[in-house]
């Protein structure tokens, strides 16, 4: 059964990492598709808002095509090299103007972004006559060629669209061309943000789903254990109700062979005696498969049969009974109520005291001690031992179900978890209480208080 419950655990397992694995594979699927997606709209939109440079100011335009034409004019003519065209485009005077256009132009167009940006010059070509191009500038998009925009690296930054311009000139009876090229990067801000918020809903089912399967999965498992459990404890039930049923057999058994004794026999009050204890464990092994089948009560559900009784006569009988099974256990008695009156179940109380007393042997105890008194005008029943004592962390689960202790058991005789479960229903349902001080290695005091 063990091995059944760890393979299907594993099989489980397996099978709940492996539908993980699949849903993150369509969540991230589903993120690039998005993160596709909103890069094509961000391209149309800036594409749509700054197609021409014209459109954001024609002036600074116009200017800006002055600039190059001069620039050319002077290379043709020999007067600057290169390098010194190449400063003459970056460091000119219209960038800050033309960034601040730009900038107010994104944030009127697209008010629900926050977008930074960046123009780079990638190509300065001038062509003249029929001659072969002359590259004075050609190179991969950096940031340090910005023309205009608020970037300062192009690292998280997308191409948004290239704008390639060509500008016709005639200087000293030659024609010439100038082409230039130049391309916008962008970075939206918190974008990642905009692609979580687009697939809230795509995330809370994978969530969802994730979850819900994982509970099932421990819904599954628990119910496994548990039925493994209640398994284990029907197969102790069985091993051990013989156990539960020695104390009466055993006594049965040494009073009728005491009753084989002629001076037994001969001695009228000693016979009346044994008689006595014989009825009294026929009754109890009579009634003892009702209270193991009817352990499944609440306190409020057990009937009972209650009757006027002296207390102390009451536990001196089940003491002279528990005597006869256990012939070695020192049992000490400290009446301080005498010829108390209470109405109570004679045989479940005594089956509840016995179990007391019986747990108490189990667990090393050689010497009892039972004490009678009166707490807060309430009948008190203590049972003390010299046993192996509980400790704190376990006294709270002493009265549930099915539980036992787990230090050993000394004479070799396992419980059912059902005693101390059964004391606990017997004197809730006379309206009582019993609770347990104990410590380990220094025995144990259970205290039952019924009203008076």
């Amino acid at each position: 059964m063990k091995q059944r419950i760890n393979l299907l655990i594993t099989l489980s397992v397996v099978a709940l990492l492996v539908l993980s694995a699949v849903q993150c594979y369509l969540v991230k699927t589903t993120y690039d598709f998005k993160v596709a997606q909103f890069h094509t709209e961000i391209k149309n939109e800036i594409a749509r808002i700054s197609n021409n440079y014209s459109d954001i100011d024609s002036v600074i335009v116009s200017k800006k095509e002055a600039l190059y034409k001069g620039l050319a004019q002077n290379y043709i003519q020999g007067k600057k090299t290169k390098f010194e065209i190449k400063n003459g485009i970056l460091g000119n005077q219209y960038q800050d103007a033309l960034t601040q256009k730009i900038q107010r132009k994104f944030e009127r167009e697209l008010p629900n972004l926050k977008i930074d940006f960046a123009i780079v010059l990638n190509k300065f070509i001038l062509y003249q006559n029929t001659k072969n191009a002359d590259t004075i500038f050609s190179e991969k998009p950096f940031i340090q060629n910005k023309l205009y925009g608020n970037l300062a690296s192009l690292n998280h930054a997308f191409l948004v669209r290239s704008y390639v311009g060509t500008t016709n000139g005639l200087y000293k009876n030659q024609d010439y061309k100038l082409l230039t090229e130049d391309s916008m990067y962008i970075s939206v801000i918190d974008w990642e943000m905009i692609i979580l918020k687009r697939m809230i809903g795509v995330l809370l089912l994978s969530l969802f789903s994730i979850l819900t399967l994982i509970t099932l999965f421990v819904i599954a498992i628990k119910a496994l254990i548990k039925q493994k459990k209640v398994n284990e404890v029907k197969t102790d039930f069985i091993n051990n109700i013989t156990h539960e049923l020695k104390t009466p057999l055993a006594t049965l058994s040494i009073s009728t062979k005491i009753l084989e004794q002629k001076n037994i026999r001969e001695n009228d009050e000693n016979f009346n005696a044994i008689v006595n204890t014989i009825s009294r464990q026929n009754n109890r092994l009579q009634s003892l498969i009702d209270q193991v089948l009817a352990n499944s009560l609440a306190e409020n559900e057990i009937e009972l049969q209650k009757e006027k009784i002296n207390t102390e006569e009451f536990l001196l009988s089940i003491i002279e009974d528990f005597k006869i099974g256990y012939p070695k256990i020192t049992i000490e008695t400290d009446f301080q109520m005498q010829k108390t009156v209470l109405v109570l179940d004679k045989f479940h109380l005594t089956t509840a005291i016995l179990n007391v007393l019986e747990n108490a042997v189990k667990y090393g105890s050689s010497h009892i001690l039972v004490k009678t008194g009166n707490i807060e005008n309430e009948f008190s029943l203590s049972i003390q031992d010299d046993g192996i004592g509980i400790s704190k962390n376990k006294q709270a689960l002493l009265f549930e179900k099915f539980y036992r202790v787990e230090q050993g058991n000394l004479h070799n005789a396992k419980g059912l978890g059902l005693g101390l479960y059964y004391v606990d229903q017997i004197i809730k349902a006379h309206q009582g209480s019993v609770n347990v001080i104990s410590d380990l290695g220094k025995g144990a005091v259970f205290t039952i208080l019924l009203k008076a």
